[in-house]
């Protein structure tokens, strides 16, 4: 009887027996409690009131236990949850994980899913391949790759190499006082050497003569007979050097021109005030400089116009992380570390990682040599056996409607292996090949893309699947050409040098020039121009339906056009 008394309070007020008010277990319940007072547990200070919260009914003296007792277990509901003998389920307003509202944003299981829907692919194509041909694959796009490997390698360092050119060209043009400054002849020295190297190379490792166009079909032979695979290769390996070969030279030839500014200014009497304000990252600029008749105060403000121009060029030598000033940078082991680091933007100094991790190293490695083996499995089963049954029925076709229909067959049962190759090859790209490099060079930079398969509109897409080239084509195309001409036709120039190389990658795989590719491009501005405008942006759901459709139609559209037609 002590201990079951222990267990409870008095209070004097009504003469009844409570139990001791106990602290809930879960905090909404408290919250609850201590904003209603119709909630409050026995016991917690406060004036009692005789006016019912409307939750319950107050209980006269003379109640019976059981009434005492059901109105005791009533206030203190909540704060007991954790004693009911059935558990009850708390309910609260909240969304779902892929309602537009949620924040959720963790979807790694369906990475993990992916990889398993591929797994499953690789299986299965490999039993069927057993039971029909007694061999679990089979070795056409493997022979492919394999072949010539030597000779690919041999000839890819030495397109490598020959870049390097462009560091002893700067330091000639650097040190130069005459025609041959960067400013005078350089600038055009080291762009008629890029393009003279384009095309060198890529004649070496695509065609042997300039291409003859007759009825739109490319017929040269190419030089050294190399796979489509090899070529494809080489000709982004190709235009990925000569991207970082472009940043490279014109970024140190705008210091250069920085550094010599700078170095005239310690002789401001041969400095000519026109010749300070046209300085492009100045503060301040003539227009702005109001005319004083004094003498002495016009003194004052062009000393403090040189003062602001000499920290400007001088910040402007020195990179972002303050570690490295112009011309420390131009060494061989500076250069050597720009082409293994995974960007094409050329800056003094990028940041680095602490350590270099070779199991991070071997894992992304090993997943390289993976998704070319997916790739090869895909190619072979589900796409050159399509296009090859295409192709050998067109022959015999008697009808353009006939025609028509068997493309549009082969359109439909190249949609989704063109979507995981596409896949595929994104991941082993950016998500491998740059991750390793990065890991190698301790880059510590690594968002090599965006949130792509969000994308509403085109443009969008070309700024986040791949983040490297579209700050090169920002900053050496689009931001060089804006001082020339207007924002529209600066976009109207990027647009047509991407579309240009991808038609030529297109052309190295089917050795045609058909330019289907870079019609489909180009179609691309007014589709954007659409989808910009007040209408279009309040519909992100319909465009990204678009955006998807699009591209999963648009690549097994283009490869049947290529190869069929």
């Amino acid at each position: 009887m002590t201990q079951a008394t222990s267990h409870q309070q008095h209070d004097p007020s009504d003469g009844i027996l409570r139990p001791r008010p106990i602290k809930p277990g879960n905090p909404m319940v408290l919250r609850a409690q201590s904003e209603d007072d119709g909630l409050k547990p026995i016991g917690i200070t406060g004036p009692p009131s005789g006016i019912s919260s409307g939750r319950s009914t107050p209980i006269p003296p003379d109640a019976p236990p059981s009434a005492k007792s059901i109105s005791s277990a009533r206030k203190h509901v909540r704060a007991q949850q954790k004693h009911r003998i059935f558990p009850t389920v708390e309910y609260a307003a909240r969304v779902s994980h892929f309602d537009p509202k949620s924040d959720y944003r963790d979807f790694r299981g369906f990475f993990v899913l992916f990889w398993i829907g591929l797994a499953i692919m690789v299986i299965t194509t490999m039993l069927r391949n057993i039971k029909d041909t007694g061999f679990p694959f089979r070795v056409g796009v493997w022979a492919l790759l394999v072949e010539k490997t030597w000779q690919l390698a041999l000839s890819d360092g030495a397109m490598v190499a020959s870049t390097a050119l462009s560091l002893p060209l700067h330091r000639m043009f650097r040190n130069s006082k005459g025609w041959l400054r960067w400013g005078k002849g350089g600038m055009y020295i080291q762009s008629m050497y890029q393009a003279l190297w384009l095309i060198v190379w890529i004649k070496y490792g695509s065609f042997q003569n300039l291409c003859r166009i007759e009825a739109n079909y490319c017929s040269s032979p190419f030089l050294l007979n190399w796979t489509w695979t090899a070529q494809v290769f080489f000709t982004l390996h190709t235009l990925t050097m000569f991207m970082k070969m472009h940043s490279y030279a014109f970024y140190n030839g705008h210091l250069s021109t920085t550094q010599s500014r700078l170095s005239a200014l310690d002789h401001p009497e041969n400095v000519s005030i026109a010749a300070a304000v046209r300085y492009p990252r100045s503060s301040t600029h003539l227009d702005e400089i109001p005319k004083i008749e004094d003498e002495m105060k016009s003194r004052v403000d062009q000393g403090e116009k040189l003062s602001q121009l000499r920290e400007d060029l001088a910040l402007e030598l020195t990179s972002p992380l303050g570690h490295v000033t112009y011309p420390q940078n131009l060494t061989w082991r500076n250069y050597a570390d720009y082409l293994l680091c995974p960007t094409l933007c050329y800056e003094l100094e990028y940041p680095r990682t602490e350590e270099r991790r070779p199991i991070e190293i071997f894992y992304k490695t090993l997943a390289v040599f993976g998704c070319i083996f997916l790739l090869t499995i895909t190619s072979d089963e589900f796409i050159s056996p399509v296009l090859h049954e295409a192709s050998v029925r067109l022959n015999d076709v008697p009808s353009t409607s006939e025609t028509l229909l068997i493309l549009s067959e082969t359109i439909s049962l190249l949609l989704f292996p063109f979507m995981v190759s596409w896949l595929l090859v994104f991941l082993v790209i950016f998500e491998y090949v740059l991750g390793a490099f990065a890991e190698i060079t301790c880059f510590a930079d690594r968002h090599f893309y965006s949130d792509w398969w969000n994308s509403c509109d085109w443009l969008e897409f070309s700024r986040e699947w791949n983040i490297p080239v579209h700050h090169f084509l920002r900053r050496h195309v689009y931001g060089a050409s804006r001082p020339y001409m207007s924002r529209n036709m600066s976009t109207l120039v990027t647009f047509i040098l991407s579309a240009l190389g991808h038609e030529l990658v297109m052309g190295c795989i089917t050795k045609k020039l058909r330019g289907y590719g870079f019609l489909a491009q180009m179609l691309q501005l007014p589709i954007i121009a659409l989808q910009r405008t007040q209408w279009g942006r309040e519909k992100r759901l319909f465009n990204n339906i678009c955006f998807w459709i699009s591209m999963i139609l648009g690549l097994s559209m283009i490869c049947a056009l290529y190869v069929l037609v």
